[in-house]
């Protein structure tokens, strides 16, 4: 499998989050790590963050079928 790297911008973007919910979420063991790809960068692997948005899917649309 082929790992793609993501900036945090784009994190997100496609989240929603800012920035410092993301680092905290991620002190909590809560969000996937960053990877360092240079001095002062980081990203993140693009199939956690799917993987991520995709569980919170999940946990939301059975949430609501355990509410209907």
């Amino acid at each position: 499998m082929k790992n793609s790297l993501i900036r945090l911008h784009e994190v997100l973007n496609r989240t929603g989050y800012s920035k410092a919910w993301i680092y905290a979420l991620m002190s909590k063991g809560e969000f996937p790590q960053s990877v360092k790809i240079g001095t002062r960068a980081i990203a993140f692997i693009e199939s956690e963050i799917d993987d991520w948005i995709e569980q919170r899917i999940v946990e939301s649309r059975a949430h609501w079928q355990c509410h209907s």
